[in-house]
């Protein structure tokens, strides 16, 4: 099936191009350069993923990145100005997947477009569950075939990337999973040094959904200067 992916961005060249570049890898695409318009598109469109530049001309693409939280799981790509490290963060702390800076070659947003959807997908998958897919301990189950999770029997509401994580670091419990491992296994390309950043953000809004501590931590803890654990 075709993936339906959103994108808004008030440059509209630049809008354009990411179009086309889609287009040639037969996505379907929704464009738009303001957020009312495309928020108008999330309540009655059925999509697959999304692309937000940081400055609209009503809105920012935090606010509309919120909105999608509120009731969808699929991924969000952000489009960051450069060097804005605080935009970085923020958006991540909303619920998006994943970031782009501007300026940037539209071959790598479609590869990142692709890497999104490949998670995405298989964590939705209507497969039959096979028992390397289930990870169950100390009240956690998570499902890698249905890209559910729960806590004490209790839903978490998790998006790709943090079922991700939270998938890493549970099938390694027991063992240090470093940060540029985490990075690496989730993300899937090189780690640099504001890559950190990027794993602590999600690491945080995990523990929040989790209600973990970061003092003291009942599942991911922290060795610092080294990275995540979740004990046995």
């Amino acid at each position: 099936m075709t993936a339906n992916i959103l994108i808004v961005d008030d440059e509209q060249a630049i809008a354009d191009l990411v179009e086309v570049y889609l287009k040639n890898e037969n996505y379907n695409v929704f464009k738009f350069y303001n957020g009312k318009d495309a928020l108008n598109c999330i309540e009655n469109e059925k999509l697959d993923l999304a692309i937000l530049d940081i400055m609209l001309p009503d809105t920012d693409g935090f606010s509309i990145c919120r909105k999608i939280r509120e009731r969808h799981k699929f991924p969000v790509i952000m489009l960051t100005a450069k060097d804005e490290e605080i935009d970085k963060i923020t958006g991540l702390t909303l619920g998006a997947d994943d970031y782009v800076t501007k300026p940037f070659q539209p071959l790598e947003l479609v590869a990142r477009v692709k890497a999104q959807l490949r998670r995405f997908t298989r964590y939705n998958s209507s497969e039959p569950l096979r028992e390397e897919n289930l990870i169950e301990f100390a009240g956690l189950v998570l499902n890698k075939d249905t890209h559910e999770c729960t806590l004490n029997e209790r839903p978490l509401s998790l998006t790709p990337t943090e079922f991700s994580i939270l998938w890493v670091l549970a099938a390694n419990r027991g063992r240090v999973v470093s940060s540029e491992e985490l990075f690496r296994e989730v993300w899937g390309e090189k780690y640099y040094s504001n890559s950190n950043n990027t794993v602590m953000v999600h690491i945080r809004h995990l523990r929040e959904k989790m209600h973990d501590s970061a003092e003291h931590p009942k599942y991911i803890k922290t060795v610092w200067g080294v990275g995540y654990k979740i004990e046995k």
